[in-house]
């Protein structure tokens, strides 16, 4: 197994979340991603305008770490630890190519066919991107938490508003991608 190429096995990558998981809930702690813009908001002044700001933000720094790591971490990932191409099926990247023009499925992370810095200039583009944001922010407050609050932490701690989340989270994902993708990039 080649480390610097190859995914983790579930068998290394799983328990080390789950350890993860058990010193947070030890600590009584929960891990989340989406929590943070709230946290950095705070900072920055906007209980001034909301009081959905304001709250004792210093009690939640140590999430900020969370994302600092992240960033890091993906760095590194990104740059040292991988050939940065993701492996698919060949049925899906001709699909791809052959339904939506992606013809570099398989061969970048990044689609350039999507992600190239010249589409952000398509007011179409920019539109989806703009509205994505904010359909994904309003999503994740009006859900209590992001995907990995409440797949990882929710679901964890045994919260069924979490298991209801992540089975919306689902099929929102699989109406995305097989009804609204086909009609926008088609």
């Amino acid at each position: 197994m080649n480390l610097i190429y190859d995914p983790w096995p579930w068998y290394v990558a799983g328990p080390l979340i789950a350890l993860t998981m058990f010193i947070l809930l030890y600590v009584g702690k929960q891990f989340g991603m989406s929590s943070n813009l709230r946290t950095m908001c705070s900072i920055g002044g906007a209980g001034k305008y909301s009081d959905f700001f304001k709250f004792d933000w210093k009690a939640e720094r140590w999430n900020l770490m969370v994302v600092i790591g992240a960033v890091i971490g993906g760095f590194i990932a990104s740059q040292f630890m991988s050939d940065n191409i993701v492996k698919i099926n060949p049925e899906v990247a001709e699909q791809l190519s052959t339904d939506y023009g992606i013809k570099s499925a398989g061969e970048a992370y990044l689609p350039p066919e999507l992600f190239a810095s010249e589409h952000l200039t398509d007011p179409f583009v920019l539109s989806i991107l703009i509205l994505g944001g904010f359909m994904v922010g309003f999503g994740a407050r009006y859900a209590g938490g992001c995907t990995s609050g409440h797949a990882i932490s929710g679901l964890s701690n045994l919260q069924l508003p979490s298991l209801i989340a992540v089975i919306g989270f689902f099929i929102g994902g699989l109406v995305m991608i097989h009804l609204l993708f086909p009609l926008i990039f088609s």
